[in-house]
């Protein structure tokens, strides 16, 4: 343990991934979605009734927090062009007569057009311009009952016969920052852990230090590795832990589940990427290839992890596939035990999944040893 501390010290590249990155990742992440929803997003108007009732829907559509109207233009051909050029994400049509059909209740037509080149852009316009479409309709609606000599009560009722009791269960806020960052930071975490701890063996061999290295532990290979990966472990412990207050207790993201869940889930994601970190040198002893396959293994974790995409939706191969990667059954329990404050018991076999991987080293333990006493570096 001296001797890796020691490296540890001597090696930059171990302070900048295990410590400076790992920060500056959690920063950006939480900054980049610091108000969980996109707004002012822009968008366009083509009123070619230009009423008082058209424009009154143009101001609502710009007071809405994320939409933001920044051109009117005189035909769809140019808000169409406008759209292609990315300038805006959506525009909504208004035709000529609009308002006089609408005042003879002859049930005029707007349209409204929106891009999903970016979806979430897409969504939340979608959103917005289906929404000012709505509130057209009923107010003036509402102004013609209101002329009958209708009450508001009975308007009410008449406008919307069935009210909506809506509740968004754990995130009411619907922050991408609550939902996203705390999947993309812990799987950006197992990507340094998986290429640091292929890293820490991989050199071993480069420098040819690997028989010194055995010797110390008197050729046992498990004191050896334990020797090696406790300091790296405390680190990675000490970097999770602070992660986790700063964005459950310091930013104040949802978690229902009792404060030792975090610390269980923290302590099980570095101690399951270090054991397939250990797992991918083992079976193929080479710098080069196992940090390879660690990257390509943490960077497909995100999108089989299923916070992008459901992994139900994906198919059957690509959801069994899903069971090999670590952070998707640290997504799953996160989800179940610390978002929605379940027992561990309802996310068994999750935990079971971390629990194998913390133990794949098991099964390369032969081949490790032998590769670090045997072996010759090839770059």
């Amino acid at each position: 343990m001296m001797r890796e501390l020691l490296i540890l010290r001597r090696n930059h590249i171990y302070r900048f991934c295990m410590v400076v990155f790992p920060i500056v990742v959690m920063l950006f992440f939480t900054s980049l979605m610091e108000d969980g929803l996109p707004t002012s997003l822009p968008v366009a108007v083509v009123d070619q009734d230009n009423t008082s009732t058209t424009r009154a829907l143009t101001r609502r559509l710009d007071a809405f927090q994320m939409s933001h109207v920044v051109a009117h233009y005189p035909t769809m051909s140019d808000a169409r062009k406008a759209m292609q050029r990315n300038e805006i994400y959506g525009f909504l049509y208004i035709p000529k007569g609009t308002t006089e059909k609408l005042m003879a209740a002859r049930q005029p037509k707007i349209s409204f057009y929106y891009t999903y080149t970016s979806l979430t852009a897409g969504a939340m316009v979608m959103k917005d311009l289906k929404t000012i479409s709505t509130l057209g309709s009923a107010a003036v609606g509402q102004a013609t009952l209101q002329a009958r000599g209708f009450t508001d009560a009975q308007i009410q009722t008449l406008l919307q016969p069935i009210r909506v009791d809506l509740h968004q269960i754990a995130n009411p806020w619907s922050s991408y920052n609550i939902y996203l960052t705390t999947m993309i930071v812990p799987g950006i975490f197992m990507l340094f852990i998986f290429l640091i701890t292929a890293y820490s063996l991989g050199t071993e061999l480069k420098f040819n230090t690997s028989k010194k290295w055995m010797e110390m532990a008197d050729n046992r290979i498990m004191v050896a590795l334990l020797g090696k990966f406790l300091p790296q472990t405390a680190i990675w412990l000490a970097m999770v832990f602070g992660y986790e207050w700063y964005v459950f207790f310091h930013l104040g993201f949802p978690h229902l589940g009792s404060p030792w869940m975090l610390v269980l889930l923290g302590l099980m994601e570095v101690l399951a990427s270090q054991g397939f970190g250990i797992f991918a040198f083992g079976l193929m002893p080479s710098l080069r290839m196992s940090m390879s396959v660690c990257s390509l293994w943490a960077v497909l974790s995100i999108s089989m992890a299923g916070s992008a995409f459901p992994v139900m939706g994906m198919d059957a191969p690509l959801q069994s596939l899903s069971w090999l990667f670590p952070l998707r059954h640290y997504y799953m329990i996160y989800q179940i035990s610390v978002f929605n404050g379940f027992p561990l018991i309802e996310a068994w076999f999750h935990f079971a999944a971390l629990c194998a991987f913390l133990l794949l080293p098991w099964f390369v333990l032969k081949k490790l040893k032998n590769a670090m006493l045997n072996y010759v570096y090839i770059p």
